[in-house]
């Protein structure tokens, strides 16, 4: 275990520690001299960081997916963490544990295979569970299926991330079949299988996750049919319209044909199929979004391509509330005042005003108003 991961840095801390060089470019500050703009993690996130000064003595000393040991500041810039970098130096790949590195489910891989294997082989169907255990005997698929990832970087992009996600897909699919009386259990939770079987050859996860030539070129949809009728081949007695519904659980799953699907889903258990795929794939997106956002402050995220939103850190927004005023402290209430059922009187004149209702002056017509006042009754 290396001494510090990322996740244990603080802001405005000097520090010195590995990582793995996620991303590398050479760009240039406007007095043209050259800086690295560099994506360095390891297992517990990842970080933008940049190096200023001294990059012609580094820049050709490693590469991506190289290992590299960095001294360095952590800063907050525009309300992100931000490394600049002042020393780095390429580490051998003998000198590191690859653990350290790579993210990785927290549950154990052999754990969930056994569990997946617990499934298979409780169903009742002979053929659809004959051509599942086909897939789970195959030792070095097995290999793969329980290590990959399920994408490279939208969701459950971690070691053991394709089974974690199937596992759970297949956990929908238990609760959603008792619930809509025209769905065959079995066929969905095969389709819940080999959804993604395909992802083992299409993604590579040896150093940072990427796509193989053939996943580039074909695509996990199209490479997993291929496996399919590989595998087929070990069931011969499987039933040719079962196995039409196998192949079109798998070329639908992605529901659209703008999201890659030859085929839109055709039959209940395709379009369920789709649905709890998406589901667990969204729910994981906002997940991961909300726990390894790099805004400091707010209670916000940044835009996430994947969503095409902002998601609300609901733990943090929580947390922000401000407390509710305090009440007045107690006293002791005033006696209230009897209730007037009647205007109170009005003021008497003082007596020296009583007879007199106007102080007059002296001029033409305060005199007269003086006379017209004597007349009053």
């Amino acid at each position: 275990m290396k001494p510090s991961y990322l996740s244990d840095l603080k802001p405005n801390q000097v520090f010195t520690a590995t990582f793995l060089v996620h991303g590398k470019d050479v760009r240039q500050k406007k007095s043209g001299e050259p800086y690295l703009s560099l994506l360095l993690g390891d297992r517990t996130g990842e970080i933008d960081a940049k190096m200023w000064d001294n990059v012609a003595e580094v820049v050709d000393t490693f590469e991506r997916d190289d290992f590299v040991k960095v001294k360095g500041l952590l800063q907050i810039f525009q309300n992100r963490l931000q490394m600049t970098v002042h020393k780095m130096a390429r580490v051998l790949d003998a000198d590191v544990d690859f653990a350290d590195f790579f993210p990785a489910s927290k549950r154990d891989p052999l754990e969930m295979f056994a569990e997946l294997r617990a499934l298979v082989a409780g169903m009742r169907n002979p053929h659809l569970r004959a051509l599942l255990e086909a897939f789970l005997n195959d030792e070095p698929l097995a290999r793969m299926y329980r290590t990959a990832p399920a994408a490279k970087n939208v969701h459950h992009a971690y070691l053991g991330g394709l089974i974690e996600h199937v596992l759970s897909v297949c956990r929908l699919c238990h609760l959603m079949a008792s619930h809509y009386g025209n769905v065959d259990y079995e066929l969905l939770l095969t389709g819940a299988v080999l959804h993604d079987v395909g992802k083992v050859a299409e993604l590579t996860y040896d150093r940072s996750f990427g796509y193989s030539t053939e996943g580039q070129l074909l695509g996990h949809i199209v490479i997993g049919l291929r496996m399919l009728h590989e595998k087929l081949q070990q069931v011969p007695d499987f039933p040719p319209k079962l196995r039409l519904l196998v192949e079109h659980l798998i070329l639908s799953h992605h529901g659209e044909l703008e999201y890659g699907s030859p085929k839109v889903p055709l039959f209940p258990e395709a379009l369920l199929l789709h649905h709890l795929d998406n589901l667990d794939s969204k729910m994981e997106c906002m997940r991961v979004l909300a726990e390894k956002d790099r805004h400091i402050e707010g209670c916000w995220t940044g835009y996430s391509p994947s969503l095409e939103r902002s998601i609300l850190k609901k733990a943090k927004y929580l947390e922000d509330q401000e407390p509710a005023p305090e009440s007045a402290p107690a006293s002791t209430p005033a006696e209230p005042a009897a209730p007037q059922t009647q205007p109170p009187p009005a003021p008497e004149r003082p007596p020296e005003l009583q007879q007199q209702r106007f102080t007059p002056t002296s001029s033409p017509f305060a005199e007269k108003l003086q006379q017209a006042w004597r007349k009053d009754p």
